[in-house]
């Protein structure tokens, strides 16, 4: 059995909306912009204590983001909020130009993501962006798993020297991370380890990856849970040592299978240690509306597919 254990269910974007007002507090120059979202993204408590470093922008994201990245000239570290889709796809343009092209330290704050912002429907579930975002040169890309996690990630980018997507969610969901931990850039964390397979996954389908590995363990398959909370740069090493020694790989992700964690994954593994993968993500389709859970259900991204993308992996 692993050892994580549920300490109730948080939603992710409420440990952004903490992380930001910690920062708030400990670095003036941290600055905050929001498209018109300021409830849904947590970032009232920031708005009310910090009133002059908050810019409430309107419904114009991609303003917002060339705000943004003006305010890196004079020092300051800004971070901009608002739904996935309207921090990737609709402002694209400004993203590749004012803030990648260069390196201008945005962190672009993404809540909202995948298919589980649920009843808000097709035209709201992005899962393209983790694509998106690690395509541009010198972006950094980041999913973290939990609520704990997602604040403590908030936290480490402001102190990273470059533009950062950190990616993360509406719904509650497990929260198993430490409440005191640390995240670093660029670092998979091994959650379980064992020797039969690979299982990395990012987002909230880690929680489902290690609900899995407890479901196989009593089929007597050893599963190594890894979280690949840092999609870009993407923790090489941690991956190659894994299949060095289970010889097959998992992906779990709430995105398309382009563009996503697997991809990144599976792009390494051809290039280094050719092995069997399969991947647990949407399959090239748009979501709809309904429930978190019956989307995850019906496209396949929990713990049953999990299950199933092992045996097939397993059979291969």
């Amino acid at each position: 059995m692993h050892n994580h254990h549920n300490t109730g269910n948080k939603d992710t974007r409420s440990g952004f909306g903490i992380g930001l007002h910690e920062l708030g507090q400990e670095n003036d120059q941290v600055v905050a912009l929001c498209a018109d979202l300021t409830g849904s993204l947590k970032m009232n408590a920031f708005a009310d204590d910090f009133p002059d470093r908050f810019f409430q922008v309107g419904i114009a994201e991609a303003h917002m983001m060339s705000m943004a990245a003006g305010l890196t000239i004079g020092g300051k570290i800004p971070f901009t909020g608002t739904f996935a889709n309207f921090s990737t796809g609709r402002v694209y343009d400004q993203i590749r130009q004012s803030i990648a092209y260069s390196g201008k330290p945005v962190k672009i704050c993404a809540s909202h993501a995948g298919l589980t912002l649920g009843e808000d429907g097709a035209t709201h579930q992005i899962l393209e962006d983790i694509g998106l975002m690690k395509m541009l040169p010198s972006m950094t890309v980041i999913v973290p798993c939990d609520h704990n996690q997602t604040k403590a990630a908030t936290k480490a980018i402001a102190h990273f020297d470059g533009p950062v997507y950190l990616r993360f969610g509406r719904p509650k969901v497990p929260n198993f991370t430490p409440a005191d931990t640390t995240f670093q850039i660029g670092v998979a964390d091994v959650l379980t380890t064992g020797s039969d397979v690979t299982i990395a996954a990012c987002g909230h389908l880690v929680w489902e990856a290690l609900e899995a590995a407890n479901a196989l363990e009593a089929e007597g398959i050893s599963a190594e849970v890894i979280n690949f909370s840092t999609i870009k740069p993407l923790d090489k090493k941690a991956l190659l040592a894994s299949v060095g020694k289970t010889g097959r790989l998992v992906t779990a992700e709430e995105h398309q299978r382009n563009g996503g964690l697997g991809d990144s994954l599976a792009q390494l593994l051809a290039l280094e240690m050719p092995s069997p993968v399969e991947m647990v993500a949407v399959n090239d389709s748009f979501g709809e509306s309904g429930t978190p859970a019956q989307l995850m259900d019906k496209y396949g991204l929990n713990t049953k597919s999990i299950i199933a993308s092992v045996h097939r992996v397993m059979s291969r």
